[in-house]
């Protein structure tokens, strides 16, 4: 009797060589235990830790705050760990570095819990946007301490400006010598506007014992490590000066945005195109001695706004104030 043959593709263990097989359909994500009967998801064997590191690297590299919210979009697992502290504690400046055309609610809420974690560029930016920009001077000045503890440069320095200008305070609240101590450390940190205010005020003997020959020093010093540097605007052009100057020039910002109070109406911004303070009082930041039109709030910002543009436009204006006072 002739033997009955099997159908071609299938065999008794549901394989061969022309067939198909069921583990063979499946999604690239997903495999099939031996012992295990049935599917599971590929990213549910990692442990906990292993998908942290992986995530905290990834926060640590990331170029924009896109690059971490891609991170977190392959399942709910990955979104809930996004979201933990050792994560957000290593996100890189530029990870929160948030546009201030696409502020809201959302982005405030990710930059507390990031400095919440202990993130010291988040802390940064959120103490400057809180101090400046949108209210909350005390809350602002916390934040900026705390990363300034931690050794944030760019921090340090943001703080030794409050000192110098007594920004929200009085005026008899301003501290040159806590500005210059405040300076040297963010300055030995590699800051160049720290080390170029530093240089200046041993210059000129103000907050600290008037030293000309090692001001000179400190300047050419920050002026080499401008030249050498491929980021030649290190310090001074960061995420919290870009927040500030995108947020000032929304039309939406025209008017006072600080704590509901009067004098905010006539605050000014700093001359400086890359600098974004503002006035927290009124005659808060110093005026150009040649022309008053122009005011900064450190002498780093007026030094490198008269070589890049103050120079010609000062000229231009002393001259004609001085026309102005000779008509009359």
């Amino acid at each position: 009797m002739r033997k009955p043959t099997r159908r071609r593709g299938t065999s008794a263990k549901g394989s061969s060589g022309g067939g198909i097989s069921k583990a063979a359909t499946l999604p690239a994500k997903q495999m099939v235990l031996s012992g295990y009967r049935g599917t599971v998801d590929a990213f549910d064997c990692l442990p906990d830790d292993l998908v942290l590191a992986v995530l905290a690297g990834i926060a640590a590299r990331a170029r924009c705050p896109a690059d971490l919210a891609a991170a977190a979009l392959p399942c709910r697992r990955f979104r809930d760990l996004a979201a933990h502290p050792a994560v957000l504690s290593r996100a890189s400046a530029a990870a929160v570095a948030v546009p201030a055309g696409r502020w809201s609610d959302a982005a405030h809420r990710f930059l507390r819990r990031c400095a919440a974690s202990g993130n010291l560029h988040a802390c940064y930016l959120l103490g400057m946007v809180l101090f400046y920009c949108i209210g909350g001077r005390a809350t602002g000045a916390a934040l900026l301490a705390r990363s300034a503890a931690g050794g944030h440069a760019a921090a340090l320095y943001a703080l030794a400006v409050v000192q110098f200008n007594g920004s929200g305070g009085d005026k008899a609240d301003k501290d040159p010598r806590a500005g210059v101590a405040l300076c040297a450390r963010a300055a030995w940190l590699g800051h160049v506007p720290a080390l170029r205010e530093l240089g200046h005020c041993l210059q000129d003997g103000y907050g600290a014992r008037r030293a000309a020959a090692t001001g000179r020093y400190f300047l050419l010093h920050a002026a080499a490590r401008e030249l050498v540097s491929s980021h030649c605007r290190n310090g001074e052009d960061d995420a919290a000066s870009r927040f500030m100057v995108e947020w000032w020039a929304l039309p939406s910002k025209t008017g006072a945005q600080g704590d509901g109070n009067d004098a905010d109406a006539d605050a000014r911004l700093c001359s400086h195109p890359r600098c974004g303070r503002r006035e927290t009082r009124r005659h808060e930041f110093r005026q150009c001695s040649a022309c008053g039109s122009a005011i900064y709030c450190s002498r780093a910002c007026q030094a490198l706004h008269w070589k890049r543009a103050h120079r010609s436009q000062c000229a231009a204006a002393a001259s004609r104030w001085l026309a102005a006072g000779n008509a009359q």
